[in-house]
């Protein structure tokens, strides 16, 4: 499976629910707790091309984008694929 990264805040139920789709998909993430980090949020916000909230999904270098987009994407049946390694 591709790398994912997944920027979160501690008490953000979108980034809980992110990660739970993403566990049950079988996907391997790396979370990046940006509520005191001021420095990973900006790492973030440039990744994302100015998006400032959480979560931000990225699947290899690909920017997912929120819940809502990574939702869309296993709704329309793309989202395994784009987790399958190239």
């Amino acid at each position: 499976m591709k790398t994912v990264t997944i920027y979160t805040t501690r008490m953000c139920p979108y980034c809980f629910a992110a990660k739970r789709l993403l566990k049950e998909k079988g996907a391997n993430y790396t979370e990046i707790d940006v509520t005191m980090d001021q420095a990973e949020r900006a790492v973030m916000t440039s990744r994302s091309n100015g998006v400032r909230s959480v979560p931000q999904i990225f699947i290899g270098e690909d920017h997912v984008g929120g819940c809502d987009e990574l939702y869309a994407l296993e709704h329309s049946g793309q989202l395994s694929d784009m987790l399958v390694a190239s």
